[in-house]
């Protein structure tokens, strides 16, 4: 089980699979996630949020940016390849009800965990405005799933090659001015992107949702990467979220703990190209050797 059956690379490093696993295909719900890992024994073992999932054809689909060797590796499996663990659905779902006018901000890869929030809340009854924003085209992904969903869509390019020029939080402002202002606003991105979409919404008293993923490691509860201050409490990520107030949470301490490792990672980064290269040009000697 835990068969890939499909992949495809949606932008540069970031690349999406439908993982045959009925179960948790049955179970999950919108905002809950993952956790995967390669090798039976002791391999890494990392949480993906779950960005689509078919009850009826048994499949969730996971979308992931090549950080680490384990997203390297994962990356560079093929269709047919089985995944030795997948265990889920964790975290708690997203609430969803018939709020009235729900505005969806996506930046990055965070449009892959905000898709099947916008698709609930649709078929809740809301009128669903979506915004995605990327640095550039190249980067804009899960486009058209997200068209489909909303009822108004709204993208964002920083260098302006695709859609408006501006960041997400200049079309929110727009939205939350309107004379009827939203209901409710989920925002999933880099931290800093929904720092400043909760501060957006702040003035006009739109009540934010924000998924704090990004900072989970064991997925668990056990090992405690993933505390966060959301108001005068410390949360873990993975077992009281992934979502909270957005007006709550300290995120200036947030990023400041996910940028303690950060040339650790960009090392580790770094390796697994270089790993992978030297792994490429071997077997192209091999196939010429052969020939």
């Amino acid at each position: 089980m835990n068969r890939i059956l499909e992949k495809k690379q949606l932008a540069d490093e970031v690349f999406q699979i439908k993982v045959e696993t009925p179960l948790i295909a049955q179970e999950r719900q919108p905002g809950q996630f993952v956790i995967l890992q390669l090798d039976s024994a002791f391999g890494e073992r990392i949480p993906l949020t779950i960005a689509d999932a078919d009850a009826e054809a048994g499949w969730i689909m996971l979308v992931f940016q090549t950080v680490g060797k384990t997203t390297h590796r994962l990356a560079e499996m093929h269709v047919g390849d089985e995944i030795a663990h997948l265990l889920g659905p964790l975290g708690n779902p997203t609430h969803i009800d018939r709020f009235g006018t729900v505005v969806c901000v996506g930046g990055g890869i965070g449009v892959a965990p905000l898709h099947p929030i916008a698709k609930a809340m649709k078929a809740a009854g809301n009128h669903v405005i979506v915004i995605v924003g990327a640095r550039t085209r190249e980067l804009v992904i899960l486009e058209d799933a997200m068209r489909a969903i909303a009822d108004e869509f709204i993208l964002c390019t920083d260098d302006g090659s695709a859609g408006r020029k501006a960041l997400v939080t200049a079309p929110l402002k727009d939205v939350c001015e309107r004379e009827v202002k939203p209901d409710l606003a989920v925002a999933i991105g880099p931290p800093i992107m929904m720092k400043f979409c909760a501060e957006t919404t702040r003035p006009y008293a739109v009540p934010t949702v924000v998924s704090l993923n990004t900072i989970m490691v064991d997925g668990t509860g056990m090992c405690g990467g993933c505390r966060v201050t959301v108001g005068d409490q410390t949360r873990f990520v993975c077992v009281d979220g992934p979502e909270f107030d957005g007006h709550q949470v300290d995120f200036d301490n947030m990023m400041q703990r996910l940028n303690a490792y950060k040339g650790q990672e960009q090392a580790a980064h770094d390796r697994c190209h270089l790993e992978m290269d030297i792994a490429r040009k071997e077997a192209e000697q091999k196939e010429r050797t052969r020939a």
